[in-house]
């Protein structure tokens, strides 16, 4: 059985896909779950749920950042765990790729996870205890053609967590990152069944992973059973990554 002490958790992009079940096993395993979207209108999927607390916060603004560890602080008192899930793509050949495209993809998937974590680890090392997650991709490692911004931003997320583990393992916190495969959300609905049976090709376990995959993980990371783990990258892929 995993156990998990009655814990704070954020959880970025919360209200939807993988985060939104992130969010509901934490919140049904004794943690506060502080949910974050970007719109009130997504929060509304998480709304009253128990032990789920959702927030607005544009984790690309560092005001926006600031205002959300504001309320954390003074509700909460600190937070023991932090997932960076949040993540966008706007997918397109780099010829035609346009800075704005560029620039929105990092700014939200590399810059918003060090915006936050900055600001959290500080209580974090205080409290000398903690455990980070940080959802990368295969496509960070692997690269996806029309996918340069989306690849270099989850390419970053790993170098960043190895980075970070190194420099706060002696304060007893836990930096870990997950690269998910092909996982069934919203955010592969626009494939074609053609493309969609390419990738399944090349996936030995010949499925598409799920959010509860995910979500599953993340739970191990945070608990007492995981304490000896920082610094790796977990590979949720179905084996995809072995090709």
């Amino acid at each position: 059985m995993i156990k998990v002490d009655r814990k704070t958790a954020i959880v970025t992009g919360g209200s939807r896909g993988i985060g939104k079940e992130i969010s509901i096993l934490l919140s049904k395993n004794n943690i506060d779950v502080i949910a974050i979207a970007t719109s009130e209108e997504s929060l509304k999927s998480i709304e009253g749920l128990e032990n789920i607390h959702p927030f607005c916060c544009d984790i690309s603004n560092e005001e926006s950042v600031e205002n959300l560890c504001s309320f954390v602080e003074k509700k909460f008192g600190y937070v023991d765990i932090l997932i960076n899930n949040a993540g966008i793509h706007m997918d397109n050949i780099l010829l035609r790729m346009k800075s704005s495209e560029w620039h929105k993809v990092i700014d939200v998937n590399l810059n918003g996870p060090f915006y936050l974590t900055r600001l959290i680890l500080k209580n974090m090392i205080k409290n000398k205890k903690g455990s980070i997650v940080n959802i990368s991709s295969i496509s960070g490692t692997d690269g996806n053609k029309g996918q340069g911004n989306y690849a270099a931003s989850k390419g970053g997320i790993l170098a960043f967590t190895k980075s970070l583990a190194k420099e706060v393992a002696r304060r007893n916190i836990t930096v870990n990152c997950i690269a998910p495969g092909l996982i069934e959300t919203d955010m592969i609905s626009h494939l074609s069944d053609t493309v969609r049976q390419g990738y399944l090709d090349k996936i030995p376990l010949k499925k598409l992973g799920k959010p509860t995959d995910i979500a599953n993980m993340i739970l191990f990371l945070c608990s007492d059973e995981a304490s000896y783990i920082t610094g790796q990258t977990f590979y949720i892929d179905g084996g995809m990554s072995l090709n």
